[in-house]
């Protein structure tokens, strides 16, 4: 069985229109995941936890995709995501 890593992620923006973090050392981890059901809820949670701050934004990160170094693509695709 494939194993599949996700982290969530979040911090502050310069901008809400994009994806740069005013400050690096300040990115909030909130954890690794095993599945993208349990990093979806932690995601949700974190997002409504902030939403009075518009330049605050929380991400997902499919981990799974950059274990494997010598492969092109990843399996990812067949969960339709």
């Amino acid at each position: 069985m494939t194993q599949r890593l996700h982290l969530v992620f979040g911090g502050e923006l310069v901008d809400p229109q994009t994806n740069v973090f005013r400050d690096l050392n300040e990115i909030h981890i909130v954890g690794m995941f095993p599945n993208y059901d349990s990093a979806f809820k932690a995601w949700k949670a974190e997002a409504q936890r902030s939403v009075d701050n518009a330049h605050m934004r929380y991400f997902i990160a499919h981990i799974h995709r950059l274990r494997d170094e010598k492969t092109s693509g990843s399996p990812t695709e067949e969960l339709g995501l």
